[in-house]
């Protein structure tokens, strides 16, 4: 969604400079931006919220612009050979991820959601978390749906002989990933920062439309990809997290005020935070295009 604007010239467009560089975590793209080495990143809105409650006098904490994930990407996997068939079914078993993976920083918030029982966690790099489920190492693990279901195929497991549950289809009603700024480009440089979300949203719409082709748009910039398992991926991903139903009623790159305060709420407890997150200090849509350029959404087929 950010390298096809770049391909086909958007920024270019907009007068803007852009350049886009690979993350490494929603973690690291929020201390990227606050650092002032990057004016713009792309990061889980959670790890936003942890950002400000645990640095709360750090002078250049970056602000969410436009929420590109309406709803939280992460889910609980797990094999139906194991028996788990609902989130009851998780408690006294034991369940895999990277410590700090969106899905297991949340997962109290979806325990509590479900009245699980106790869990025990097992964590491991991010390459080895699907290997373990499948060589039976753990019982489920948590990931973001659109990779870790088809890291689990790649090892050889049909996509039926896999139980997802989906954060959003189980009472979490998290948002997902957001574009971020920097207070410091905003501040003085605000009609730049007006000019990419409207470059970006034209990029997405060409991306939702034709996911196929804007998958060349990757290859160009990484050609050892698979391409027809990125093509999936990415239309998992506008499935389940960008053209969702909540999505839609929302709008895209929008956000609903009680929802954003109960995230804030959950997001404190879960993460157990130095300070309560105060939902009004991480968002700014005050540079949104207009509602005219933001109808990208096409309605899902019948």
């Amino acid at each position: 969604m950010f390298l096809t604007p770049v391909a086909k010239g958007y920024f270019k467009d907009a007068k803007l400079d852009v350049t886009v560089d690979a993350g490494n975590g929603s973690g690291g793209a929020v201390t990227r931006v606050a650092s002032g080495s990057y004016d713009i990143g792309f990061a889980d809105l959670a790890a936003l919220m942890e950002f400000h409650a645990n640095n709360p006098d750090v002078p250049n904490k970056p602000v969410a612009i436009m929420m590109v994930y309406n709803n939280t990407p992460a889910s609980v996997m797990a094999l139906k050979k194991s028996g788990i068939k609902t989130p009851a079914d998780l408690a006294g078993k034991k369940l895999g991820a990277p410590v700090f993976d969106a899905g297991r920083r949340a997962f109290p918030i979806f325990q509590k959601a479900n009245s699980i029982g106790t869990v025990n966690w097992t964590a491991m790099d991010p390459p080895l978390r699907e290997t373990m489920l499948v060589r039976g190492d753990v019982d489920a693990i948590t990931g973001f749906t659109f990779t870790s279901l088809l890291n689990i195929e790649a090892r050889g497991v049909k996509a039926d002989d896999v139980v997802v549950m989906q954060y959003p289809d189980f009472g979490v009603k998290l948002y997902g990933n957001a574009i971020i700024a920097s207070p410091k480009i905003i501040k003085e440089n605000p009609a730049a920062v007006k000019a990419f979300l409207s470059a970006f949203t034209k990029g997405a719409k060409d991306v939702i439309n034709n996911p196929e082709a804007v998958i060349a748009d990757v290859k160009a910039r990484d050609g050892i990809i698979n391409v027809q398992l990125e093509t999936r991926r990415l239309q998992l991903a506008i499935d389940t997290v960008i053209n969702s139903a909540s999505a839609r009623e929302e709008g895209f790159g929008q956000i609903r005020g009680p929802r954003l305060s109960l995230m804030a709420s959950q997001v404190s407890d879960a993460f157990n935070t130095k300070t309560r997150v105060k939902a009004d200090d991480i968002w700014n849509g005050s540079f949104l295009p207009s509602a005219k350029e933001l109808d990208i959404l096409p309605k899902p087929k019948k």
